[in-house]
């Protein structure tokens, strides 16, 4: 770009800051050219500027002022119409003859008020202007007011009044669309703040999953080795092993959990530390951990088994480790559990019992407030549209049983 473009740029942008200065400058350019003008020219001969004085000191006076007040023409647009029209009445009560600069003031002024003014205020500068100007040619120029004369100057006037009213519903158009655009983003910047917290709330959970559930499978062993190790060392170093295992697996499902919530990581790294999230097919895996705490845990698998849409098999997956994590917590030593799923034609039943003793400390440390694993399980279900019932279950024990869809 070259510095004269550059340059004409900068102006424009710093007269379209300041209207002000703009409006007075245009004022000054219809003198600068209209002043020599108005005392130059002579009048034309015949009866309708016969009567008109020669212009003088004062005559130009009145058309300084006139026009001057177009620098005020946006910000009191008819205020600044009325002025010019006062003073193009005094003008022709003077008998001075109509100067070129307080001609096109006047529809600078009619613009400006269709332009910069709502419906009524814009309306009712108009007609005042249409009423004027009429009364303008068939008073002070009777014998040049032909038909066709005041239907062509009066049909100017009514069109510069139109073309600032088409000219401001044009503004205010494109105004509506950055403002509904301007909306949409704030929108879509709402959703995304409830969709990080409602994400974080999900981590959150993720994360009470995955600690309780190791934490406590960690507990059950460290008991057992402390209990054995004098008399069986061997078994003691199983189970130690065993806490170091499930150390590991906890702090690798607890990273990689956390991992979603880093911003600044690589794709390589970040490639090697999102692995997917566990499902039903890992569910053997989980019950070797619980089993290895000695908690005997029995698998059923009933119907076609078939793979559920991935929200459904981590839901799945979840609940039932939270529900055995219950069971580690509560059911007591000589307790055992079993795990079945159902595969019906739409959906997925799972059903998580013990035959220990844990329902009435379980629901006597929970309260009215149950803690974050019922909560939980809740709202995983409840998330992929299937129903959940918790509670004793009929012999002695405790029953978790959620059917899922099998596509959410």
């Amino acid at each position: 770009m070259s510095p004269r473009i550059r340059g004409l740029h900068a102006a424009r942008a710093w007269l379209q800051a300041r209207p002000l200065a703009a409006d007075a400058l245009l004022a000054f350019g219809l003198l600068l050219v209209g002043l020599p003008q108005l005392f130059l020219q002579e009048l034309p001969d015949g009866e309708d500027f016969a009567a008109f004085r020669s212009p003088d000191v004062w005559n130009g006076l009145l058309v300084v002022v006139v026009t001057g007040a177009l620098a005020w023409r946006r910000r009191h647009p008819l205020p600044v119409l009325l002025f010019i029209i006062g003073g193009e009445a005094l003008t022709a009560a003077l008998q001075y003859p109509p100067a070129v600069p307080d001609v096109v003031a006047f529809l600078i002024a009619v613009y400006s008020v269709a332009a910069h003014r709502g419906l009524a205020q814009s309306a009712l500068g108009g007609l005042v202007a249409f009423v004027y100007f009429l009364a303008y040619l068939l008073l002070m120029l009777p014998l040049s007011s032909e038909p066709v004369v005041v239907i062509t100057d009066s049909a100017l006037v009514v069109g510069v009044w139109m073309l600032g009213r088409n000219l401001r519903l044009r503004r205010a158009y494109f105004a509506e669309l950055e403002d509904r655009a301007a909306r949409l983003e704030r929108a879509r910047g709402t959703d995304a703040r409830a969709a990080r917290i409602e994400e974080r709330s999900r981590i959150a959970r993720e994360l009470h999953d995955v600690v309780a559930h190791h934490v406590s499978v960690m507990t059950v062993q460290a008991g057992a080795a402390r209990r054995i190790i004098d008399r069986d060392p061997g078994s003691a170093r199983e189970a130690m092993s065993t806490i170091e295992e499930v150390g590991r697996t906890a702090l690798s499902e607890m990273r990689r959990i956390v991992g979603v919530l880093r911003t600044d990581r690589d794709a390589e790294q970040a490639g090697r530390e999102l692995a997917p999230q566990p499902g039903l097919g890992d569910l053997g895996e989980l019950l070797d951990h619980v089993r290895e705490t000695g908690l005997s845990v029995q698998l059923w698998i009933e119907g076609e088994a078939r793979s559920p849409s991935p929200g459904v098999d981590v839901a799945a997956f979840r609940l039932i480790q939270e529900a055995l994590t219950n069971t580690l917590k509560h059911a007591g030593p000589q307790a055992r559990a079993w795990v079945r799923l159902y595969y019906g034609d739409d959906d997925l039943t799972v059903e998580v019992e013990d035959d220990g003793r844990g329902t009435a400390t379980f629901m006597a440390d929970n309260g009215d407030n149950p803690g974050h694993g019922l909560v939980g399980m809740y709202e995983r279900v409840a998330l992929y549209g299937g129903e959940l019932r918790i509670g004793p279950r009929v012999g002695g024990g405790f029953g978790v049983r959620a059917r899922f869809p099998l596509e959410a």
